[in-house]
């Protein structure tokens, strides 16, 4: 992949779990390039390089979190930034998790129906992307995700 996206925090801190993972995998270099790009507002992506991993880019998408008002509207926000982030970088490949459907309590069913609805019509504009990846942790990521896809 050329780059994949992390759910970010607003202040774009790698935090912990997958952000440890990042940090300590990629090296320092994402970390300093961070702290240099400032914060985020919830719906807004920005781009880092990617350091020592397997990728050029990370895109950090910060989205809703803990059932916070208007959850539908800001997690399409984060999407659509976070498509046109990769596209402004010329990103040909692009993995997504499961936005927010983790820590942040984002329904699993919900962040399904809105990233497939959000890539599809995406895709569907002037884009420069090859492929879009959505890439599920688990059996309760894919199956949330399964009816979703097949009705496509």
């Amino acid at each position: 992949m050329d780059a994949f996206v992390f759910y970010a925090r607003q202040d774009l801190a790698l935090g912990s779990g997958f952000g440890t993972a990042i940090q300590v995998r990629g090296g320092d270099s994402i970390k300093k390039e961070l702290e240099k790009l400032g914060r985020l507002q919830v719906g807004e992506a920005v781009v880092s390089g990617a350091g020592k991993l397997n990728a050029k880019f990370i895109v950090h998408a910060c989205g809703p979190k803990f059932q916070e008002p208007d959850t539908e509207a800001k997690l399409r926000q984060t999407m659509a930034s976070a498509l046109r982030a990769a596209e402004e970088k010329e990103i040909k490949t692009l993995a997504f998790p499961p936005m927010g459907a983790g820590f942040y309590g984002v329904p699993l069913a919900d962040c399904a129906r809105i990233m497939v609805e959000s890539i599809k019509g995406h895709l569907r504009g002037q884009t420069g992307m090859d492929e879009i990846i959505i890439c599920a942790a688990d059996q309760r990521e894919f199956e949330a995700f399964r009816p979703v896809m097949e009705a496509l």
